[in-house]
């Protein structure tokens, strides 16, 4: 991983990955558990006028590579979905993929006169 970026931008990258788990329930990702973690743990490690927390680049290394995950679950799905086979074909099928048609019998598999 390069850059971390900003952790505002890692954030919001979470939040809308967890907009996109949720979109299939049909429930606001802010009743999730997930999301109360989040921000538990964003609040715990913010940076204030009293103390520079230690551990503020350690959870911004987290959260970005949790945010990849989730983006990769993702686009992988998505992709599965797309290009997964359909099973064993037919030499019918499979020559019409590739654009050929196979001879036809006169009378069919097994014609006799």
């Amino acid at each position: 991983m390069a850059a971390l970026g900003s952790p505002l931008r890692t954030w919001r990258g979470l939040l809308r990955e967890l907009r996109y788990l949720n979109a299939a329930t049909g429930r606001p990702y802010r009743h999730t558990a997930a999301y109360g973690y989040l921000v538990k743990a964003f609040r715990a490690h913010r940076v204030t006028s009293e103390k520079l927390c230690r551990a503020r680049h350690e959870l911004h290394f987290q959260a970005a590579t949790y945010l990849c995950l989730l983006r990769s679950t993702r686009e992988h799905v998505a992709l599965h979905q797309e290009f997964h086979g359909k099973g064993e074909r037919s030499v019918e099928e499979s020559a019409g993929l590739v654009g050929l048609k196979l001879p036809q019998q006169p009378g069919g598999k097994g014609w006799e006169p």
